[in-house]
């Protein structure tokens, strides 16, 4: 047994090991960089829309203005959803997780896409447009339904985040919170072999579809180690109540060593850049909505996991406050996560389809060996 655990090296999780290349995302978990196709991340953030960044994932390049406005348009064209999947959404019992709707949702779109069963690399890159902009479409068309209301239908002079927005809460939203959310859907777009991009290359690697794919990957970002982590932070919030309870609320788990959601990261030795980003309007959107106490609390956890344990806050943590602030259902969270991260998983299928070859790692046996079987009456 110990000759063959050496004849191949184990990292419990996979840490550190090399599982493919990729052109799409670069992170530097020592210096805190994130590019997605060698863009910084800051400057995506700062002086892009996510329409653009989804068409820079999609299509390898940044596009010309008349390249945006024809994808724009294209994915204006694209919102449309089947009745099917409406009836299904009206029948889903009002205490689902938007997660496992999402789920469901996506493989009954799969029933209806003219492209599912074609996994050629054109067909795959309509199908990621479709999903790209079908996803947000579906999930506020849940949101009204379980609350009573009525559906609102797309606004294509809407961009992709304000449409969101106004599908979701009946108005349309301030340019500042169209140009925040535009933000948080930006940073959230991809993240190179993190989980569920992981498991959308395993999928496709078998030469599955796409729908397929994003189906796993969605089961995959629902765990509350991967995207779920949002969701906890906010149930964190408002357990602690108040910035004076914060201390020894903190320092109290940690001593039943409880892990704090929304800190540490596999990659990230120092600041998740995104974390950084989300920081920032974290601030300004809870003064806006009357509620600076979440944004404090945040502000001293923060610190006092540095001091404690050395560690960062991640993505998950300052988005918890975003989208509460901008008005999103705590169980919305995550499924926000997949109207973002849907470019991401749909480039990284793209990219393995152009040189596949299906994954398919080996595993150590620990177990026992040569045991005689003995006949069932004998037992």
């Amino acid at each position: 047994m110990e000759e063959m655990k050496s004849q191949a090296a184990f990292a419990k999780g996979l840490e550190g090991v090399v599982a493919g290349e990729t052109k799409i995302c670069f992170l530097d978990g020592i210096r805190g960089k994130l590019l997605y196709r060698g863009y910084d991340i800051n400057d995506l953030a700062k002086t892009s829309t996510f329409e653009e960044v989804a068409y820079l994932l999609l299509m390898e390049k940044l596009p010309t203005k008349q390249e945006l406005n024809q994808f724009s348009e294209q994915l204006k064209a694209e919102r449309k959803i089947p009745q099917d999947v409406i009836d299904f959404l009206k029948k889903v019992p009002n205490n689902s997780h938007p997660m496992d709707v999402l789920r469901t949702t996506v493989s009954i779109l799969a029933l209806h896409d003219i492209d599912t069963a074609d996994i050629s690399l054109d067909a795959t890159l309509r199908k990621a447009i479709r999903l790209t902009a079908q996803i947000p479409v579906a999930l506020a068309y849940y949101h009204r339904i379980r609350e009573g209301n009525e559906l609102i239908q797309p606004n294509n002079e809407l961009g992709h985040a304000a449409n969101f927005l106004y599908m979701m809460f009946g108005k349309v939203p301030s340019k500042d919170d169209e140009k925040i959310f535009d933000v948080a859907l930006i940073l959230h777009a991809e993240h190179e072999f993190n989980a569920s991009t992981f498991a959308t290359r395993e999928t496709i690697s078998t030469l599955s579809d796409l729908h397929s794919a994003i189906v796993t990957a969605i089961g995959t970002l629902k765990g509350p180690l991967h995207g779920g982590a949002n969701e906890r932070v906010l149930t964190l919030l408002n357990n602690i109540g108040s910035i004076d309870a914060v201390d020894n609320y903190i320092r109290d788990a940690l001593a039943r060593k409880e892990k704090i959601m929304g800190f540490g990261h596999r990659i990230y030795k120092t600041v998740d850049p995104r974390a950084a980003i989300l920081k920032g309007m974290a601030k300004q959107l809870c003064e806006k909505i009357g509620k600076p106490h979440l944004f404090e609390m945040s502000d001293k956890i923060e610190g006092l996991m540095k001091q404690a344990k050395n560690l960062h806050p991640n993505v998950d943590f300052y988005s918890a406050s975003v989208y509460h602030a901008l008005g999103f259902p705590t169980d919305f969270f995550t499924p926000i996560f997949v109207v973002s991260r849907i470019t991401g998983w749909s480039a990284h299928a793209l990219e393995q389809l152009a040189d596949n070859r299906i994954i398919r790692p080996i595993a150590i046996y620990t177990g026992e060996m040569d045991k005689q079987f003995i006949p069932l009456d004998n037992r």
